[in-house]
């Protein structure tokens, strides 16, 4: 599938935001410390990535009922659902001059991740979180992302890369009072 940039302008894809809150000091100050990790860029990426993926919950899988939406949030609260540990990955990297994109997929409700730019390409990455059946690992080879989408069942992948979260996917996290609530309201479409 070829990625399609939602704006050509690249620094879209570095900027800060409400939601890519990339300024806040708790954003830099976790960005600080994967970076001292870091020799460069593509490890700190692995790293953030591993850092979103595994040590911020899924709130789904770990039953937290708290909703989140802005990166420092997500990061402070330490929970979120994929859009959410996407949001804060997002912040990570792009607090690195990481470009990095929003982009989606549609099972029965569309799901979140991301994309980096590397060596002149965009490569998706799924920091939802690892679970029995599910193993998302960072790549630039080959993508080894959470799920896959069945075509036949309807599923898909969107080739929309995102600088910011569309208005449905930011209207139902914001709107939520907590997650069960989110879940009968997560967007079925973009």
């Amino acid at each position: 599938m070829e990625l399609i940039q939602e704006t050509p302008d690249l620094s879209a894809y570095l900027a800060a935001d409400e939601v890519i809150d990339h300024h806040h000091p708790l954003v830099r100050d976790t960005a600080a410390r994967l970076a001292k990790d870091a020799d460069n860029s593509y490890i700190y990426a692995r790293l953030a990535f591993e850092f979103v993926r595994d040590t911020i919950p899924h709130s789904q899988d770990s039953g937290d009922l708290r909703v989140t939406w802005r990166a420092s949030d997500v990061l402070e609260q330490r929970t979120g659902i994929c859009y959410a540990k996407a949001h804060a990955l997002t912040a990570l990297l792009r607090a690195e001059d990481i470009p990095t994109a929003l982009c989606y997929q549609t099972f029965d409700v569309v799901h979140g991740l991301v994309a980096v730019r590397f060596k002149g390409a965009w490569h998706r990455q799924d920091p939802r979180g690892n679970k029995p059946g599910v193993n998302a690992q960072f790549s630039l080879d080959s993508e080894q992302l959470a799920f896959l989408p069945d075509t036949a069942a309807g599923e898909r992948d969107h080739p929309v890369l995102y600088a910011a979260p569309p208005p449905p996917v930011l209207s139902a996290l914001r709107a939520a009072p907590d997650r069960p609530h989110l879940w009968n309201t997560l967007p079925t479409t973009l």
